[in-house]
């Protein structure tokens, strides 16, 4: 999570919420598909470079989308929640509540929205409890100190949605956007896939 300092006439920074252990596995999974595909083109024979080629369309996109694409960001006027395909504005006063059981997710306009940056880690939760318990029987650990990282994300984007929902810019409907710029690639490198193994 990283907030940015406050602009003049901003009560609360901006924050953002990123998976560090989905963009590192992401950042893998782009330089072993860029290894192997690039082998594959470079020295491959016959429809192999062209396989690898379509295979690469359709699957560095979907790997853009899953892991370095989602992020959330809490400014003071509203929620902005950046998932594979979709982009999601939410106005605080629209939010409804946001919480995290096996995942975290927030509702809002009657709809409900997962937040993929955000993942809850049931072990870290268990750890978090375990820490506490100690802590209440002596440790001197406080809950807060022990809280699952989601779970504390999830805390603090339900108070920021209580504080900022009765401001002027935080009024209006929640918005989507899809994003179709990972979709059109990832569907014609499909396409190219399906149409080259049946002449192949």
């Amino acid at each position: 999570m990283k907030s940015s300092p406050n602009a003049p006439g901003q009560e609360y920074a901006e924050r953002c919420y990123r998976s560090p252990a989905g963009i590192g596995g992401g950042v893998l999974l782009l330089a072993l598909a860029a290894w192997l595909g690039g082998d594959a083109i470079v020295s491959g024979e016959g429809d192999t470079p062209w396989l690898a080629l379509a295979g690469l369309l359709c699957a560095v996109p979907l790997i853009i989308a899953f892991t370095l694409r989602p992020a959330v960001w809490a400014g003071e006027e509203r929620l902005l929640v950046r998932n594979p395909f979709r982009t999601i504005t939410l106005p605080w006063a629209s939010v409804e509540a946001v919480r995290a059981g096996y995942s975290s997710e927030v509702l809002a306009g009657g709809a409900k929205y997962q937040l993929w940056a955000l993942p809850v880690s049931l072990r870290q939760r268990k750890r978090a409890a375990r820490a506490s318990a100690r802590g209440g029987v002596g440790g001197g650990v406080g809950d807060e100190a022990v809280r699952a990282a989601s779970d504390q994300a999830v805390q603090d984007l339900g108070e920021l949605a209580e504080r900022c929902a009765s401001r002027e810019g935080a009024q209006g409907e929640p918005t989507v956007r899809w994003a179709y710029e990972l979709i059109v690639p990832s569907l014609v490198g499909l396409v190219l896939l399906v149409v080259l193994a049946a002449v192949g």
